[in-house]
């Protein structure tokens, strides 16, 4: 077990510190690039929205690695070592759940969005879906309930046209609210839940 460790840390530290440096540099990059009405999966989207998950992820599982000494544990160490367990898995598996349906529908999706110029356009693979306003027989905005939680920030917008089709434009694309503000003038519903599984 302490070889695995021993070879697993140099890993590890290697791995936070390619990560820093990437996203330090697209951090920077930021300051210099214009303010794109694009919007696609992007690895610096995905890394802001899986932060906090990741990290809790990260600092429990060492812990959780007491699970291997199961038969050498107290009662009240196993309490502890559940209780973490779950606390840990309660607050990153739904977001990791959320992000991994959320990635699968829109990996090819992408958003051309400028309220100013009044155009919203949506691409899947490159493909334009042709619709305008008059087409949106309705649309749902789905947001969490609670804003305390690690999945608070996945929602999603679903526009249901005249043809029958429904498009999911979800929040690994971009925030959603500016778009749902846009849309307010259509038949628009707003949901609450706990959890915005699609």
């Amino acid at each position: 077990m302490s070889r695995f460790l021993t070879f697993l840390r140099p890993l590890l530290e290697a791995t936070f510190a390619i990560l820093v440096m990437v996203v330090g540099l697209r951090f920077i990059t930021s300051f210099f690039s214009q303010n794109s009405k694009v919007y696609q999966p992007t690895f610096l989207r995905q890394f802001y929205l899986l932060f906090w998950p990741l990290l809790c992820l990260c600092v429990g599982l060492p812990f959780l690695m007491s699970f291997f000494y199961l038969g050498t544990l107290s009662v009240v160490e196993v309490v502890l070592a559940v209780a973490l367990g779950a606390v840990i898995l309660g607050f990153s598996v739904p977001s990791l759940v959320l992000h991994a349906q959320y990635y699968a529908r829109n990996f090819s999706t992408t958003l051309v969005f400028d309220a100013k110029q009044n155009r919203l356009e949506v691409y899947e693979q490159r493909v334009r879906i042709p619709f305008s306003r008059t087409d949106l027989v309705r649309v749902e905005y789905v947001t969490c309930v609670s804003r305390h939680v690690f999945w608070n920030k996945y929602e999603y917008v679903r526009l249901h046209l005249a043809s029958g089709e429904a498009l999911t434009i979800t929040s690994i694309l971009t925030d959603l609210p500016p778009l749902a503000e846009f849309l307010r003038n259509t038949h628009l519903e707003q949901r609450r839940q706990w959890f915005c599984f699609l």
